[in-house]
Parts: C-alpha cells; structure tokens; sequence
C-alpha cells in the first residue's frame, strides 16, 4: 500500500550539488561566491537576534520590499520576498499551473523546473536551444494548456543570456506570463528587471545566494506588477521569510558597493579561469554568470569530474540525455582558480 500521490511515487526529485560534510575540500560545484558577505549583513543579523526572536516575522518582508524598491527603481508593491528564489520559483508555479496543465523550458536548464510540474501534477515541455544557444522559434508557440514559461537568464548550465528584445518579443508572444529568472544577472551585462513595467506577463526572480555571497541565508524576490503580486502572497507560506534573513537580506542589498566590488572580482577571475582551461584544450562556453561550461575533446568529463574530486576538488559533472555532458565550474577565488588548472593540467 502506498499513501502518496501518484506523481510523487514515480518522480526522482531535485538532487542538490554536493555539500561535503567533512575534510576540506576546494569547493567549485554549486556556484556559490567564494567571498564572505558584506560585514554589514552579520552585524544586521546580530542586531536582529539580540533584539528578540520571540515574534514572528514581517510576513511581507517590507523593510528588504523598502530598500530593494530604492535599488532597483520599482514600486516597493512590486516585490515579493521568498526563502531563496526557489521558494518564488515554488510560489508561481503553484499559484498558476494547475493538475494537466502545462509549463514551458529550455533544455537544458535548471532541473528544478521540471521538478516543480511534477509536484503539482503538471505537464512540462522542454525545448532544445538553438546552435547558437538562443531561443528557437518554436519557444513562443502558443498552446491552449500553457500556464506558463520559465527562462533561466543566465541560463544554467550554459551560462549563456538571452537578449533583452528577445525577452520582450518572446513576451508578446506568448499566451502566458513568462518568468525570467535572473539567479545570475549581477554577474552579466544585461538584466530584465526594467521589462516588467512594460509588460505584465514579464516576472523577474533573483536570489542573494550568488552575489551578495548569501547561499547560507536564503533569500530570494520576485519583481512583478502588483496585481499578480497580490495573487502570489496568497499562496507563500505565512512567513516564508524569518527575521534573521529579512534584516541580513536589506543590510546587503543596501551595500551596493560591496556588490560592485564583489561582482568586479568575480568576473575578472571567470575571464581567468575560461582562458586556463581552454589553454588546456577545453571547449568553454562565454558566461554570463559565476560559473562556466566547458569540455574536452580527448578527455571524459566524468572522468576528470572523479579526479579531481579524488584530489579535493568539487566541480559539477552534468549529463543531460540527448546533448552532450561537461563539467561546470563555479568561479572560485584566484588562489582556487590557480589550484584547479594545475590539477587539470596534470590530467589532460
């Protein structure tokens, strides 16, 4: 006898990166930043912590809504706060895809989407990118059970964007709102985040795990006009949001030259680290994130993902049926950089 839905019975479910328990390893698979925050966040979390816990929360968040609204140039009613951009990812897909019906990706992507169709008893459709890595036609394709679209921005695994008039006409198109979802963006040349004013089926999500360094905290937000907005605080949990991560979450979206500097250091050594490997002889894709892609003609991926792993050293091995598998690597430090080419360099 079984107890569970059907659909959870036959799916596998979202398998994280590696987070290694013991030993010290150099740790490049799960595109973490390899910075601390800004100071300004742990001692808004201290302040938060001895000022008293015994309350719950701002269900709103609206001390981060305050500041995030003064950064990003958008009306405070514009922003929705979530536990990291999956607990937003989670929230749209379960206030707008119903049992049967259906959501949009590209392939590949983020294998959290599918997960998140499975889990309400939804169809999902995947759609190869194009040769050059951009959205063929057929993404726009308007069908009658289509609820909704999510394009990663950078996308991952690639590490390739999506340009912004290709996102406003891909939104025109479409029957459905189209989620960007900007996980990366501070680390790219480009976002969407003024598309939403100009086209209400346009979301944008973004996370603080990556550039503001706060993988460990979870905080993420959407940016979207405030009548679906309002539809969507209808389906978060109460407090979705705690008190420590609300005041570590506005202490760092209000240090914006912390962020500057941060996302200066990453990018710098991403052009380090792309430049190494592909002195080694690796294929890599131009990024737009924290990470890259890459692959070597003579050498299997899995093979040197296992040896380096074998030498303390974590990348994320990815291996999505019908395209070929690779390696992506998270931008480390230059000291992490520096020690992982010299592996590679062994090895191939």
């Amino acid at each position: 006898m079984t107890y569970f839905r059907p659909e959870i019975e036959s799916m596998s479910g979202y398998v994280p990166g590696e987070q290694p328990q013991t030993g010290k390893f150099i740790k490049l698979n799960t595109n973490e930043n390899p910075y601390p925050p800004s100071a300004k966040v742990v001692r808004a979390i201290q302040h938060a912590a001895e000022s008293g816990l015994m309350r719950y929360p701002d269900p709103l968040g609206n001390a981060f809504r305050d500041r995030a609204a003064d950064v990003l140039g958008v009306p405070r009613d514009w922003i929705l706060c979530g536990n990291g951009s999956d607990d937003i990812l989670t929230i749209v897909t379960r206030a707008l895809v119903g049992a049967g019906q259906r959501l949009r990706l590209p392939y590949p992507s983020y294998i959290l989407y599918k997960t998140l169709a499975q889990l309400q008893g939804a169809a999902w459709e995947e759609v190869p990118l194009g040769h050059d890595w951009g959205l063929p036609p057929e993404f726009a394709a308007a069908t009658a059970d289509l609820k909704l679209t999510l394009l990663p921005n950078p996308n991952s695994p690639t590490g390739t964007m999506v340009s912004r008039d290709a996102v406003l006409q891909l939104a025109d198109q479409l029957p459905c709102p189209l989620l960007v979802d900007e996980a990366y963006a501070d680390f790219a040349d480009e976002n969407c985040v003024d598309l939403v004013a100009k086209n209400e089926r346009i979301m944008v999500s973004r996370t603080l795990s990556k550039s503001y360094a706060l993988a460990g905290l979870r905080f993420g937000y959407l940016i979207a006009q405030p009548h679906l907005i309002q539809q969507f605080i209808k389906v978060k949990d109460s407090y979705n949001c705690d008190a420590l991560a609300i005041a570590g979450a506005t202490a760092a979206i209000d240090d914006q030259a912390w962020l500057r500097e941060n996302v200066d250091k990453v990018r710098l050594t991403r052009q380090q680290l792309a430049d190494g490997l592909q002195e080694l002889g690796f294929a890599v894709l131009p990024s737009q994130a924290n990470f890259v892609w890459c692959t070597h003609a003579n050498h299997a991926a899995v093979t040197l993902y296992e040896r380096l792993k074998q030498n303390r050293v974590l990348v994320r091995y990815m291996n999505y049926p019908g395209w070929q598998d690779g390696l992506r690597i998270s931008v480390g430090t230059g000291e992490q950089t520096e020690a992982l080419l010299a592996l590679l360099k062994a090895m191939v």
